[in-house]
This record gives structure tokens, C-alpha cells and sequence, in this order.
């Protein structure tokens, strides 16, 4: 073709690329080539081994077992590296400046800080050029905590008589503000190149990136202590600190919903929830101890600015779930407000029905025209009150449903004068709870009347059922009624549950039998009458199907009391009243070959057997009537072997008629644990390798945890109460491995419990020596020695990540 051929003539065809561009191609496609050649001869090779004949049937090549997982990332050591170290550093610096400070002058002292100090601050920048982020936020951290240590030796040389809270609070002003200009400034600096290596990150580890985090969030903590200082200074009051903190609490919020930064928004939103709890708290505080009805309302004005803070994040923060919560905040804070107003002109027992009262006016707003996530929390907020309302009765109804319990140890001393007396036999009857029987009707009845969803209608009203019961069984006890009185209402309430077909009403009335059978134990006749009824009514339950199993279990477990204050009551001896207990099993016995539901016959018969080794205790006073009590009580066994289902009794029975003494064993003086622990600890170990080698998932801790911690607990805890010099050397020889070879492999288990074991045995075989080195040295120096090395160690570990990246490249392009 002739080159004089026009442009236009050419539209379709290819253009032949200049020499350099076409030499690249031919070489990429010669490497796929290769590459391609490569592949179809091991596929031949593989497929000449298949066709060759064999005895057997050829298998496929095994897969490789996949290498154990390793638990410690390089990043991670990297990390942990340089902030042990820049934290060695900060601790060495702050000894320096406050115990080594007298021995220099004052150009010393300000071109030693002045120096450290720029150089702190100034080294992140030439290290984020190189992209060294991690070791600039260690350096950057070491800048602005000296920054602090800075004016300090500025308030001690030149500012030595300066008022502290106004030297404070202008120090956090000027801090927040450099610390801002420092984060924003290296903001503002070039990004390094960005290649393929810089690109490749780590699991768990960010790009590089020229920002440092760490400026801007510590300026956000230093200014959270600024409003509040310069009120100090100002000489404001309890109420005026506490208006700044809240404030402070605001403007957090504020950033939190307006910043960019991730960092910032995190300080911000733990700056709002520390600032807003510390200024809760106070109002909260102040509004309790308000004697006035001034005072009242200047602590809810505060109350109330914290809740207007609640309120206004509930309309401005994202996500229902927050719109939700900062409802509920706003919701309690504003009946703290309005309770405490109302906590000055009632008396002291009505405190908690007035705070009560303003909880359950929130659900009028709950119905108003608002936003759902806020009427929401609206209700969770009133819903809190009514539960700290019931919270606050806790003391009456534990010592009502509790109290009692004391006449177990004083059985038939004597009936008490009333109710009251008979439920604080050993406590006294809590103050300030006129009005609990009050709170528990008015919770039960905002449960009753206002839950109308039909997933939560059955719950509310099991819920006010409870309530009601609560309310029903302290009411004697408040009002002071006599103690048969008492003994008769609690007789009332557990036939009223009874007669409801109603779960929640039976566990409530066999609560009921159990109060009311130990305030019984007051008197005999009382015990008596009660036991008696108490049996009978549990036993008709039990027959209508009132939860049979538990039913006839409180029953069987009545008629053996009854059974031992009747023999109590005849002046019995103990083995005698055996007699008289074996009753029980008699009739449990008989009653269970007629049951037809086998979880009730199951109950039936355990309640039985408890019975008869009841019966065998009695009796162990005297041996004569101890056999007649085993015998008979084998007779009743034997006669339950007969039922087909409980042929395996027939054992049980004839173990019954042979007396067997068991012999206690004495515990052996052990001296040398290895000698115990080692047989365990290498099957364990070997079972362990096993585990991790058929399953690379399986955790070091899960593997090899429990065999390395039998050996190395309790011999550490032997060599340092050993005196010689052997067994420290072998524990430490042995820890010294296993360290080594939990690094070598990377697992945890290893790593943590040899490191350990190594450094606890070195700490005290060396702890004389270190003393006396530590001593001639100065406080500062040890960590200022360990800060310089871990802070070497994390940088050159992060330039070998980096090297290791750009190696990986490399041959990723060769490849």
C-alpha cells in the first residue's frame, strides 16, 4: 500500500503502534503464552500419570493442609510497639519535668522543653511524607502531651503567683486552640506517592493518609474544660457550674451532628455523654436538696435545660433508634424537673408518688401528635419512672414476702401482736413506705387500663396481677392488723388465685402458700391449722389441673410438715416421728400406680423419696429404729418395683435392706505437682496438635491453653516457694520454649502463658539485683530507655512492612 494514502481513506483500519509499544505487546503476549504452555504440560503430565495401569485406582493428589491460622498481625506488634513506647516516653518526660526540673536553670530548663517539644511536633511531618502514619501518631501524641508538660514549667517560672482557675482555664483555651491549628495544619499537607504497595493494607489496618487523628480529638477533650474553668475563675456558684457543664454538653452534641472527621464526632459523642451525665447529676443533686421552693426551681430550670438538650437531639440526630433514646432522656429529665418541684410541699413518704405522678403524665403526650421514635421514647420514659416507683416499695416487699422466713429458728415461740411484728422478727420495718401499697395500685392500674396492643395485653395484665398480689399481701403488714387477721388474708388471697384459671395466679398462690405457712410457724395451733388446710387445698388444685406437678409437690411436701408438728406436738422423739413421716411415701406410693400422666407420677414419686430420706435421718438417732425405717422403706420400694415401668426399683429396694458404711478418704500432702501434672499435660498437648492439625481453625487457647496452664500454673506457683535453684531454672528453661515457639508459629496461647510464666520466674530469681540496679538509677531513666527502644522498634517495623509491600509488588509484576 502506498504511504500516500489520505487520512480519511484509513478511518477503519488499525494503526501500526510506534517500535517501543509494540515490543511491550509482543513481550505480555509471549508471557501468556509461556504461562499458558506451562499449564497444558502439567495437564499432560497429570493425565500420563492416570492413563498409566495400576493395581489400584488412582487418587487424586491430597490437598495441602492449610497452615495454621496465626494470630498476631505485624500491624498489630507495629501498633503495640509504638504506643508502649511513646507511652514510656510521655511517662519519662513528665518524672523529668517534675522531679529532675530543680537541678537546671531556667535557659536549660526552656531550651530543653522548648527543643523536645518542636521536635516532637516536628517530626510527624517529615514522617508523614514518607508515609510512616503510625509513627507519627506516636511522635504526634509525645508533641502535645509536652505541650502540657510546657505549661506547667510556664505557670512554675513565670506565672507563679497567677490565680490557678484563671491560668487553668486560659492554659485549655490556648491548648485547644493550638492543638486545632496543629490538626488542621498537617491536614493541609501533600499526600505521599500513592503505589501498589501503599495501597495494600493489612486486615484491620487503614490506608496511609497525611491527617493525623490525634490532634483534633484531644483538642475536643482539653476544650471540654474550658467553660467550666472560666466560670470557676469568674467566681460562679454550684448553679452556674453546673449550667456550664450542661452547655459544654450541648455544643458537643452539636459537633457531634455537624463534624466530619470520624475521631472528632467519637470525642464529641463521649463528650456530650460525660459532660451531660456529670450536669445531670448535679442538677439532680441540687434539685434533692433544695430546701425551698427558689431553690426547687432554679435546679429544675437546669433540669430542664438538660431535657430542652434531650429533646432537641431527639429531632436533629439520625436513625430512630438515638431519636428514641434521646427522647427517653429528655422524657426522665423533665419529670426530675417537675418532681422536684413537687418534692418540696409534699411530705417525705409522698415523695415517690409525686415523681410518680408526673411519670404517668408522660403518657398523655405519648398520645399527642408527635413523632413516632419520640412518642416512643415518651413511653419508655414513663415506663422507667413507674419501674424506679416500684424499685422504691423493694424494701416493703421483701420484708413481708422475707421477714417471715425468721420463725424457722424460732418455731412456736409465741404469736406476735400483729402482722407487722410477725413479718420484721429479726429487721425492722423499712422507713419513709406510707405509700407503697399506693405505687403498687397505681403502676397496676396504668397496666391494666392503658396496654392495649394484643402482643403485650396478656403480659400487662400478668403484670398488674402480680402488682395487685404484692399489694394484697403488704397491706396487713402497712396498716398494723392483727396476726390471725394477717394469717386469714393470705388464706383468702392463695383460694381467690386458685380459683383463677390462670397460670401466672397459681405460681402467685403457691408464693402465697409458702409466706403464709412460715408466719404459721409463730404458733402451734396455727402451724397445724395452716399445714392441714394447706395440704388439702394444694391437693384440690392438683386435681383440677392447677399445674398438677408443682401442686402435688407443694402438697406431699405440706403433708410432711404436718406430719412432724403432729409428732412434735405428741412430744415425740425424733426416730419416733420417722414413723409417722413414712406415711408420705406411702401415700405417694399408692397415689402414683393410679396417675396416668408421667411427669405428675415422676413428682409424685421423687416427693415420696424425699420423704423416706427424710424419714432415714429421724431415724439415725437409733440404730434399732434406723433398720425398721430402712426396712420399711424398702418394703415400699419393693412394692413400687412391682409396676412393670419401675422394675428397675427392685435394686434400689434390695440396697435398701443392706446397711453399707462408706469410707472417707484422707487427701495426700503434695509436694511436687510435675509429677501429677506432666501426665496430663503431654497427652493434652499432643491431642491439642492433633486438633489444630485436622482443623487450622481451632484457637491456640483451645489446643494448647489448657495442657501448657496444668504444668505452668502450679509449678510457677512452687519455684516461688521453692528455695533451691533447680526448678526455677527448669521452669524458666521450659517457659523460654514455649514462648519461642509461640512466636515463631504466632499463636496466642503459647506466647501469652510461656511470656508470663518467663517473666514471673525471672522477676524472682532477679528481683533482688533489680532493686539494686533501679535504686542507683534515676525514676525517669528505665522508661525512657524502654520508651526510645519500643518507639525504634515500631518504626523500623513499620519500614520493613513497607519494604515487604514494595517486594511484593515487585514480583506480583514479574509474575
Amino acid at each position: 500500500m502506498s504511504y500516500g494514502v489520505t487520512g480519511t481513506t484509513l478511518r477503519v483500519m488499525t494503526p501500526i503502534p510506534p517500535p517501543a509499544v509494540e515490543l511491550q505487546l509482543l513481550d505480555a503476549e509471549l508471557h501468556q503464552l509461556d504461562a499458558r504452555r506451562a499449564q497444558l504440560l502439567h495437564r499432560r503430565a497429570w493425565l500420563l500419570t492416570v492413563l498409566q495401569p495400576a493395581r489400584s485406582a488412582p487418587m487424586p493428589p491430597p490437598l495441602p493442609a492449610a497452615p495454621p491460622r496465626r494470630e498476631a498481625t505485624a500491624p498489630g506488634v507495629q501498633n503495640l510497639l509504638l504506643v508502649l513506647g511513646g507511652l514510656l516516653l510521655t511517662l519519662a518526660a513528665t518524672a523529668f519535668t517534675l522531679v529532675s526540673w530543680g537541678s537546671m536553670g531556667i535557659a536549660g530548663r526552656a531550651l530543653v522543653l522548648g527543643a523536645v517539644t518542636l521536635a516532637a511536633l516536628g517530626a510527624p511531618v517529615a514522617l508523614l511524607r514518607r508515609g510512616l502514619r503510625s509513627t507519627a501518631e506516636s511522635f504526634a501524641g509525645i508533641g502535645l502531651v509536652l505541650t502540657v508538660l510546657d505549661t506547667y514549667a510556664l505557670h512554675e517560672v513565670a506565672f507563679t503567683d497567677a490565680d490557678g482557675a484563671t491560668f487553668a482555664a486560659a492554659a485549655t483555651t490556648v491548648l485547644a486552640a493550638l492543638w486545632a491549628a496543629y490538626g488542621i495544619g498537617t491536614a493541609a499537607l501533600p499526600s505521599p506517592p500513592v503505589t501498589r504497595a501503599t495501597t495494600r493494607t493489612e486486615p484491620g489496618t487503614a490506608p496511609t493518609s497525611p491527617t493525623l487523628f490525634l490532634p483534633l480529638p484531644a483538642a475536643l477533650v482539653v476544650a471540654q474544660l474550658t467553660l467550666v474553668l472560666w466560670v470557676i475563675a469568674a467566681g460562679g456558684g454550684t448553679h452556674t457550674i453546673t449550667a456550664a457543664v450542661l452547655l459544654t454538653a450541648v455544643i458537643d452534641m452539636m459537633i457531634a451532628l455537624r463534624v466530619a472527621p470520624k475521631a472528632v464526632r467519637v470525642v464529641a459523642i463521649g463528650g456530650a455523654f460525660a459532660m451531660g451525665g456529670w450536669g445531670v447529676l448535679a442538677a439532680g443533686l441540687i434539685s434533692l436538696s433544695a430546701a425551698g421552693p427558689g431553690a426547687a426551681a432554679r435546679a429544675a430550670a437546669l433540669l430542664v435545660l438538660a431535657a430542652a438538650g434531650a429533646f432537641g437531639a431527639a429531632w436533629l440526630v439520625p436513625g430512630p433508634r438515638l431519636r428514641t433514646v434521646a427522647a427517653t432522656t429528655g422524657g426522665l429529665l423533665g419529670v426530675a424537673a417537675l418532681g422536684g418541684l413537687l418534692r418540696v410541699p409534699l411530705p417525705l413518704d409522698w415523695t415517690v408518688l409525686g415523681y410518680l405522678a408526673c411519670g404517668i403524665g408522660l403518657l398523655a403526650l405519648v398520645r399527642g401528635p408527635l413523632p413516632e421514635p419520640v412518642r416512643r421514647g415518651l413511653g419508655g420514659a414513663s415506663a422507667a419512672v413507674q419501674a424506679i416507683a416500684l424499685l422504691s416499695t423493694l424494701p416493703v416487699v421483701v420484708t413481708t414476702l422475707f421477714g417471715p422466713v425468721a420463725w424457722v429458728s424460732r418455731v412456736w415461740s409465741g404469736a406476735p401482736d400483729d402482722a407487722r411484728a410477725a413479718a420484721t422478727v429479726d429487721i425492722g420495718w423499712p422507713e419513709l413506705q406510707t405509700a407503697a401499697p399506693l405505687v403498687l395500685v397505681a403502676v397496676a392500674s396504668v397496666l391494666a387500663l392503658t396496654v392495649r396492643s394484643a402482643t403485650w395485653r396478656p403480659r400487662a395484665l400478668s403484670a398488674a396481677l402480680t402488682l395487685a398480689w404484692l399489694t394484697a399481701t403488704i397491706a396487713p403488714a402497712a396498716l398494723q392488723l392483727p396476726y390471725a387477721v394477717g394469717l386469714l388474708t393470705q388464706g383468702l388471697i392463695a383460694v381467690a388465685l386458685f380459683s383463677l384459671a390462670h397460670r401466672t395466679a397459681t405460681v402467685l398462690a403457691l408464693l402465697t402458700t409458702l409466706s403464709l405457712a412460715t408466719l404459721s410457724l409463730a404458733s402451734e395451733q396455727a402451724t397445724l391449722a395452716v399445714l392441714a388446710s394447706l395440704t388439702a387445698l394444694l391437693a384440690g388444685a392438683a386435681w383440677r389441673g392447677r399445674l398438677a406437678p408443682v401442686c402435688v409437690t407443694f402438697s406431699l411436701g405440706y403433708a410432711t410438715a404436718l406430719a412432724c408438728a403432729v409428732g412434735a406436738s405428741l412430744d415425740w422423739q425424733p426416730q419416733h416421728i420417722a414413723l409417722l413421716v413414712l406415711v408420705v411415701p406411702v401415700t405417694a406410693a399408692l397415689l402414683a400406680a393410679r396417675l396416668t400422666d408421667p411427669v405428675t407420677t415422676v413428682v409424685v414419686e421423687v416427693s415420696g423419696a424425699v420423704a423416706g430420706v427424710l424419714a432415714i435421718g429421724l431415724a439415725g438417732a437409733e440404730l434399732s429404729m434406723l433398720a425398721l425405717v430402712l426396712a420399711l422403706c424398702g418394703v415400699i420400694v419393693a412394692g413400687t418395683a412391682v409396676r412393670p415401668e419401675r422394675r428397675n426399683l427392685g435394686y434400689v429396694a434390695a440396697a435398701l435392706f443392706v446397711l453399707a458404711t462408706w469410707v472417707r478418704l484422707g487427701t495426700w500432702n503434695v509436694s511436687d505437682p510435675e509429677a501429677y501434672t506432666l501426665p496430663v499435660t503431654v497427652p493434652a498437648l499432643f491431642v491439642g496438635a492433633l486438633r489444630r492439625r485436622r482443623d487450622p481453625s481451632a484457637t491456640s487457647w483451645t489446643a494448647y491453653g489448657p495442657g501448657l496452664a496444668v504444668t505452668l500454673a502450679p509449678s510457677l506457683l512452687a519455684a516461688w516457694t521453692d528455695p533451691h535453684w533447680t526448678r526455677p531454672l527448669l521452669l524458666g528453661t521450659a517457659a523460654l520454649v514455649v514462648t519461642l515457639l509461640g512466636a515463631r508459629h504466632r499463636l496466642q496461647a503459647p506466647l501469652v502463658l510461656g511470656g508470663t510464666t518467663l517473666a514471673l520466674d525471672a522477676l524472682h530469681e532477679l528481683a533482688p539485683y533489680l532493686a539494686q540496679v533501679v535504686g542507683a538509677l534515676p525514676r525517669w531513666a528505665p522508661p525512657a530507655l524502654a520508651g526510645l527502644l519500643l518507639l525504634a522498634l515500631g518504626a523500623t517495623y513499620e519500614q520493613r512492612i513497607r519494604d515487604a509491600r514494595r517486594v511484593r509488588e515487585v514480583l506480583g509484576r514479574m509474575n
